[in-house]
């Protein structure tokens, strides 16, 4: 008679491990303000704004893929081919997410182009950097490429194009960040939040903040 084998406790927590997987909009929540993954992934809370976003963003990406001129992308960026709306997953990064669009450069590297409902401040916010960079493992890992630029198209200021360079400090800091939401979510601890405490009371999480 064959008897149950006993998982050890490294074992069960590496299947759990690999079962865990946080997407790119998740790491941009943990940049706003940590405490953010504690509330949608520990305490279920969803954020209200999310789904008008979306909605917001998918009509906007559509009409700015149209005003993006096929030529501009293909001569100003050197772009050979693309991919639209391309989802990738990494089991070795725990990581998953949509890119807008996948450059393929003349110079055999590849660049993730990420289009924002946004105006262009004439400064490159750590989120749309880390964004890019955490869309770079995705699309290294997947096309066996390199990738050490990244593209916003900020559709509020006439689709201005903005390149952001990436390196391999930005790729481990990406990786950091991914390990630091396992972490919050796997042992469900209230991270310290975000130093900007007004982030903190955003409508959206503001009642459950209040009892934490």
């Amino acid at each position: 008679m064959k008897t149950k084998v006993d998982i050890s406790s490294a074992e069960e927590e590496k299947a759990k491990d690999e079962e865990i997987f946080i997407t790119v909009s998740d790491a941009l929540e943990y940049l706003f303000c940590p405490r953010f993954i504690f509330f949608m992934h520990c305490l279920g809370i969803a954020q209200r704004e999310e789904r008008r976003y979306k909605v917001l963003k998918g009509r906007e990406l559509h009409e700015s893929r149209e005003k993006v001129n096929r030529d501009y992308v293909r001569k100003r960026l050197k772009c050979t081919r693309k991919e639209i709306s391309v989802y990738l997953t990494s089991r070795g990064h725990h990581l998953k997410g949509e890119v807008d669009e996948v450059l393929f450069l003349e110079d055999g590297t590849a660049a993730p182009m990420d289009y924002k409902f946004a105006e262009w401040k004439k400064t490159v916010y750590r989120t749309h950097k880390y964004q890019a960079a955490l869309y770079g493992l995705l699309i290294m890992e997947h096309y066996g490429v390199d990738v050490n630029r990244g593209y916003v198209c900020y559709t509020r200021s006439n689709h201005h194009v903005e390149e952001i360079n990436l390196g391999g400090k930005d790729y481990k800091r990406a990786e950091q960040m991914v390990r630091e939401i396992l972490m919050i979510i796997q042992r469900e601890y209230y991270p310290d939040g975000t130093k900007q405490k007004a982030r903190c009371m955003d409508p959206a999480f503001r009642s459950k903040a209040m009892q934490n």
